[in-house]
């Protein structure tokens, strides 16, 4: 693989995104952040991308913030050591969570701290099964970032997300699955290629629809049933607009598959 701390491939309408510093077991220096939030805007924002698959370079998936340049941050200036959480952290969770298309985690080993906080902002997760899990936070005495006090909890529930992130304890994959970090657990030499299946299968679906589903799904944790009804029948409404809604209902009645193409 060549030096750069991010690898972007296009396959067909997959882009794959793997984090590439397999040396540091992908942990998060100031490059491979920037190129990171870079290339999610990137795809986010182009038309031709139908769906993102992230991934890590190695036997890690993402061991979170790179330690030693934090360390020489806050021997710096730790006023300021912080500042990435919002200026680079929150972008990046908020583009996997939200962009209008479906993000897939390949989890193929070590994901612990930020590095779990972005395979939960993914939408789907393949696991390694020898894949190995922690929050990681308070053994170095912080708290969390990067949105895992909230998609924790929203995965396993608050009494285990406290459990997971006051002791810390690592986990496996199957009981990641267990838990409620759901996701397909295979061996790790599996772990890529069938995520690109998972990936290739959602970029040929119906992106529009994903899109909407999405953002329904982000919202059912903050209104009721009333606020819920009326944004679904808006998102219906705008659905029910597009070519892929009605070829898809003639397709179906012609008894013959139906072609997406997000519009």
């Amino acid at each position: 693989m060549d030096g750069s701390p991010l690898l972007l491939e296009r396959d067909g309408a997959v882009a794959v995104l793997t984090l590439n510093r397999p040396e540091r077991r992908n942990a998060l220096d100031t490059g491979l952040k920037t190129a990171l939030r870079r290339a999610l805007e990137e795809v986010a924002a182009d038309d031709a991308v139908r769906a993102v698959l992230l991934t890590g370079a190695g036997t890690a998936f993402c061991v979170g913030q790179d330690l030693a340049e934090h360390a020489a941050a806050l021997r710096s200036d730790a006023g300021h050591a912080f500042d990435t959480v919002e200026e680079d952290y929150a972008p990046i969770v908020r583009l996997l969570a939200t962009m209008g298309k479906p993000v897939v985690a390949a989890v193929n080993g070590t994901c612990v701290g930020a590095g779990l906080a972005l395979a939960l902002a993914c939408d789907l997760r393949v696991l390694a099964e020898e894949a190995v899990f922690a929050t990681a936070f308070t053994a170095i005495g912080l708290t969390c970032d990067s949105g895992l006090s909230l998609t924790l909890v929203r995965a396993v529930g608050e009494a285990k997300a406290k459990e997971l992130v006051l002791l810390g304890e690592s986990f496996g994959a199957r009981q990641a699955v267990e838990w409620g970090i759901t996701g397909r657990v295979v061996p790790r030499e599996e772990a890529g290629a069938v995520a690109r299946e998972l990936a290739a299968r959602l970029a040929a679906g119906p992106t529009a629809a994903y899109a909407e589903s999405k953002r329904l799904i982000a919202r059912a944790w903050d209104q009721d049933l009333g606020a819920a009804l009326t944004a679904e029948a808006r998102a219906q409404a705008r659905l029910g607009l597009t070519a892929d809604h009605a070829g898809a209902v003639e397709a179906f009645l012609d008894k013959r598959k139906p072609t997406f193409e997000g519009r």
